[in-house]
């Protein structure tokens, strides 16, 4: 797995969210969003949100105006519709004291017909033209939230639930989509027939027009006030979204963790109470946005019970026709329903908005420094690594590793034992440039590995870890992770030197079984499959963090013997709490409180009858 930049747990407990798990309101926003979401906690800024996502869009911003214009076109046709029926109505009028003109009737009806039918067509090319650029714009923020993570400093998930990230990726960017595809044109399109509306209200009858503004004035104080006092709710709701899913991610992915220490009423309380949270901002922004529609239709009856009242006073005294009256009617339609129209696209942008916000400060978040001007390359890597007064801490204000400085020679075995938080996988971290270092310097064949790039570094190393890793994919696959080229002799080579060829030739496919339902595997031979990886992928120096921790003692001896004759002219560094696996190292460093307590072979260790002989003796003390 040399080149994966994957993050892993450590001893010191920094990576991962397990000391979160199974905590009511845990996660990264469990301090700020503790009480629920009160209306006014961390607001966001609306407008600001939406400047961003134009931006985002800036790429397809011109076929994005082009939809609007046909969404603007196809309104605007439908606003002539009602003026053509006021015609059709005063022809057939006028015909009642005599003939009725059918040739000027036709005429009207297929001008209206094509009118309409044009509408459709403008209407049905916006929804496909905004259809299309959602679905790559969306792909694009994925994309880019996916090479993101890549560029993330694991500092930053030392703090955050893979869950909550996730639910940007999925949650926050399909809320983004569905508005942009949906409530964008219609806010166009709700606008141009409410001025449109407007317009030919007023060219027709002044007085009326006057009607129909004054009953809906009440509907736009409403929906002010709804979408002002909205808004916090539908960024808490995406908010706690996003905690909720990191809670269940963890309590899942620890399901037996959950189980073994009967923790599953704490994990339930816990999602009980997201969950609580997650349904009041909900509930909250759902029932103010579903007031939108029925206000909007009282206001609408409204409406027409006006223009009706007033409409029939201006016919008896000849100020108007009945034909008036008809395209007053579809004209008050088109100007409350847009209303309507408006406010829920708005309540869709407000969604949207949040969840931007989200995806926005992802996005956002400080990155890696960019190494693109780095050209230092090791060719024909020999293995010798040197530590150099090294220094390192998570927390500024707290070293784990203090003034650390050891050299090992290429084709060493080098062990690291130590208490539980010593340092030890943090060396490794260091080592792999998973951190930076706050002082002092690393160095691989007389290189400095600050001036490689990551990847490179990474090229350097083999690594087995304590977590055992494994994809839905073949076993094959599995172990070609960081080789696509390897061969399959290679595979069964490895194998068979990890004592596994025997088990996957029993499985029904063998090594083309895909691992999922049909194969259920043991811990112990998990971390063979990822033994046998790290010797496909041949790096010049090799990282064993307790790699045969889930194996029996007769696997764990023929493992041994494998890595020996593997490990052969390679530099290990080998992470072991079980001190009878590293007999044969080169060197042991004993470390603890991020110090180096003694170094030597494992015979001179004991013979020295210091810490590391007081380690070692008290594997084998029997508790009486």
């Amino acid at each position: 797995m040399a080149q994966s930049n994957q993050p892993y747990k450590n001893d010191e407990g920094r990576q991962g969210a397990a000391p979160r798990r199974g905590h009511p309101g845990g996660g990264p926003m469990g301090g700020p969003m503790g009480g629920g979401m009160a209306p006014g906690d961390k607001a966001k800024d609306f407008r600001a949100t939406l400047r961003k996502l134009a931006a985002y869009c800036r790429k397809y911003m011109p076929i994005i105006v082009l939809s609007l214009v046909l969404a603007l076109a196809g309104s605007a046709l439908n606003v002539i519709g009602p003026d053509l029926l006021r015609d059709i109505t005063d022809k057939i009028q006028e015909g009642i004291r005599g003939t009725i003109d059918i040739d000027a009737i036709n005429r009207i009806v297929l001008l209206l017909a094509a009118l309409y039918g044009a509408g459709l067509i403008f209407n049905y090319a916006q929804g496909f033209i905004m259809a299309t650029v959602t679905q790559r714009i969306t792909n694009k923020m994925r994309t880019e939230i996916s090479a993101k993570i890549n560029r993330m400093p694991l500092r930053y998930f030392d703090s955050t639930s893979y869950g909550n990230v996730l639910s940007r990726v999925t949650n926050d960017i399909d809320m983004i989509g569905q508005t942009l595809n949906n409530s964008l044109g219609m806010l166009v399109s709700s606008v141009a027939l409410f001025v449109g509306a407007l317009v030919m209200m007023v060219y027709t009858n002044w007085i009326l027009a006057l009607t129909a503004v004054v009953s809906t004035i009440l509907g736009f104080a409403l929906m002010s006030v709804i979408m002002k006092h909205s808004q916090r709710y539908f960024v808490a709701q995406q908010e706690v979204l996003g905690r909720l899913n990191g809670h269940i991610e963890e309590t899942y992915s620890g399901h037996a963790v959950v189980k073994a220490y009967n923790a599953e009423d704490e994990a339930k309380a816990a999602f009980h109470d997201l969950n609580g949270k997650l349904y009041g901002s909900a509930w909250k922004s759902q029932f103010m946005s579903g007031l939108m529609m029925p206000i909007m239709g009282f206001v609408g009856n409204l409406g027409y019970v006006a223009i009706c009242v007033v409409g029939a006073m201006l016919v008896t005294s000849d100020s108007i026709s009945i034909g008036t009256i008809v395209a007053f009617m579809i004209y008050i339609r088109l100007f409350t329903q847009p209303l309507g129209q408006i406010a829920q696209a708005a309540t869709n942008l407000q969604a949207a908005a949040a969840a931007g916000e989200r995806v926005f400060e992802f996005l956002e978040e400080e990155e890696l420094a960019d190494e693109g001007g780095k050209t230092a390359k090791l060719a024909n890597v020999k293995g010798d690594v040197e530590f150099r007064h090294v220094r390192f801490g998570y927390a500024a204000d707290k070293d784990v590793i203090k003034d650390f400085s050891m050299k090992a020679e290429a084709g060493q075995k080098i062990a690291i034992v130590g208490p539980t938080g010593a340092g030890k996988t943090t060396l490794v971290n260091l080592l792999m440039r998973f951190y930076e270092l706050n002082g002092g310097e690393i160095l691989v064949d007389g290189m400095p590995i600050d001036r490689m790039t990551r990847e490179d570094v990474h090229s350097l190393f083999s690594m087995v870890l304590q977590d055992t890793w494994l994809f839905e994919g073949t076993i094959r696959d599995n172990i070609a992770f960081s080789r696509p080229d390897v061969t399959d002799a290679q595979i069964e080579e490895a194998c068979r030197a990890v004592g596994l060829d025997h088990f996957i030739r029993t499985l029904p496919e063998g090594y083309g079984t895909v691992l999922g339902d049909r194969a259920s595997l043991s811990a112990g031979q998990k971390q063979l499959l990822t033994i046998a990886r790290a010797m496909i992928d041949d790096a010049p120096l090799l990282i064993l963090d307790e790699a045969t921790s889930s194996v029996d003692t007769r696997t764990e001896l023929l493992i041994q013997r494998a890595m020996d004759r593997l490990s052969a002219g390679k530099t290990s560094f080998v992470i072991a709490h079980r001190l009878s696996t590293i007999k044969n190292a080169d060197r042991i460093l004993v470390m603890k409180d991020g110090d180096i307590l003694e170094t030597g072979t494992h015979d001179e260790l004991l013979a020295r009858g210091g810490f590391y002989a007081e380690l070692y003796n008290s594997q084998f003390e029997q508790v009486s």
